[in-house]
């Protein structure tokens, strides 16, 4: 019997502030987002998302806008004053600002395809996700 691994993530919130474009020794163009998720009486979440190479809609994105998430979670460590640091954060595929509700319903739909070819679920619709 195979292992079933997932590592997906979906947020749904607002980005914290405007997005920051670095561009990478490779000459891809990595974009760094702060997306703020609200919890119903509690404290929102601020999360860290980076999109490698994000279409042109996902770049120019302006702080309050409501955006979905999709991606997965990563760990990534690097060395600052001699010390090991790390943070966790949301590598995204899919950066798709909320208004645009097919774009949204794609991503999700894409996501919960490919999850569901790696591993045999079978994925169930993904306007469901949307509701």
């Amino acid at each position: 019997m195979s292992e079933i691994t997932l590592n997906l993530a979906v947020l749904r919130g607002h980005l914290s502030r405007a997005p920051e474009e670095v561009a990478l020794a490779s000459g891809d163009l990595l974009v760094r987002y702060e997306v703020t998720v609200p919890r119903a009486d509690e404290r929102a979440d601020t999360v860290p998302v980076v999109a490698v190479g994000p279409p042109a809609h996902a770049r120019g994105l302006e702080p309050g806008t409501e955006v979905v998430v999709v991606g997965r979670t990563r760990r990534r460590f690097w060395s600052a004053g001699g010390a090991t640091r790390s943070q966790v954060e949301v590598l995204a595929t899919d950066v798709v600002p909320a208004r645009r509700r097919a774009g949204c319903t794609r991503a999700l739909a894409r996501a919960l395809r490919q999850t569901s070819a790696s591993d045999g679920v079978k994925a169930g619709p993904a306007r469901a996700a949307m509701s």
